[in-house]
């Protein structure tokens, strides 16, 4: 376990920044933390199943049943000061306002920022932030949807909108697809515009040129894997990559500079096994232990 437990439907708890390892103290305390754990219960947007409000407290559950130890990287989230900063108070707010809420608490974030959300339109107040900081940041996000209407159902601010909302504040030619197997016809022809998009968890040929050198943000919603390893999800697609290709990109990824990154739209109402979010709180522990190493020594 590396997560503070939150039930959910606990709304005090999940507005608490508790110790990472439940009782324990965390480790590394009186030195900056190396990452901060941020949730976003937001699913306003939402348009098929709602539920990604959940998502963090589900995850931060679902930490609890599986070892803080990597036995493929070698690393333990035990040795890291790694930071459980709790939930932005934002279910009631506008899409706008939410996206300030996640900007200026991304900025304020110690260490590695990991957004736990929420459907997908966290991903752009925490994209906003780190732009901000870094001005050459790229994006690659992992996603079964292009999300690039420029609206849906008469909003801009749609899950459906978000990879558009993100190419907007990086620039179309600093941003990545991986994992897309669905989307509109325009969609996909305005997809040409990006740096790459591309239906298998693998970078295309000269992509690690466009990646290689600068900050870049990780975005994975969590649809784009196969409903068999995912099924909590809002808008689920078949056919798609399993965990273990998922992971096994990380490792690809791994020697990028990732600056920040998300697991968003994990909703478990969808999911009695529980195996989304369990699935979701693995990839945060290898992506904390990737790009987040620094271990505590005292």
């Amino acid at each position: 376990m590396f997560l503070a437990a939150r039930p959910a439907g606990d709304a005090d708890a999940t507005r608490r920044g508790l110790a990472p390892s439940g009782d324990a103290e965390p480790p590394g305390r009186g030195r900056p933390p190396a990452a901060t754990v941020l949730g976003v219960p937001y699913d306003r947007t939402a348009s098929f199943r709602r539920g990604a409000r959940d998502g963090p407290a589900a995850v931060r559950w679902a930490s609890q049943s599986i070892e803080s130890y990597s036995p493929v990287l070698g690393r333990d989230l035990e040795e890291v000061a790694l930071r459980d900063a709790g939930d932005l108070d934002v279910a009631l707010r506008s899409p706008e306002a939410m996206v300030e809420a996640v900007a200026a608490a991304v900025a304020a974030a110690q260490g590695l920022p990991v957004v736990l959300g929420g459907d997908h339109t966290v991903s752009v107040g925490a994209v906003r932030a780190l732009a901000a900081r870094h001005p050459d940041l790229g994006v690659v996000v992992l996603d079964a949807h292009l999300d690039l209407r420029d609206s849906y159902e008469g909003e801009r601010w749609s899950h459906a909108t978000t990879v558009r909302r993100l190419a907007e504040t990086v620039g179309w030619s600093r941003l990545g697809v991986l994992g897309v197997r669905a989307g509109t016809r325009q969609e996909f022809a305005d997809a040409a515009g990006l740096a790459f998009a591309e239906r298998r968890l693998l970078l295309p040929p000269g992509a690690w040129a466009r990646l290689e050198g600068r900050p870049l943000y990780l975005s994975i919603d969590i649809d784009v894997l196969d409903p068999a390893d995912a099924p909590g999800t809002g808008n689920p697609e078949p056919a798609g990559p399993r965990a273990q290709d998922l992971l096994d990109l990380l490792r690809v990824l791994a020697p990028l500079h990732v600056v920040g990154l998300d697991v968003v739209e994990v909703a478990p109402a969808y999911d009695p096994s529980g195996r989304t979010a369990v699935v979701a709180a693995t990839i945060v522990r290898e992506a904390v232990l990737t790009w987040a190493w620094s271990p505590c020594t005292g």
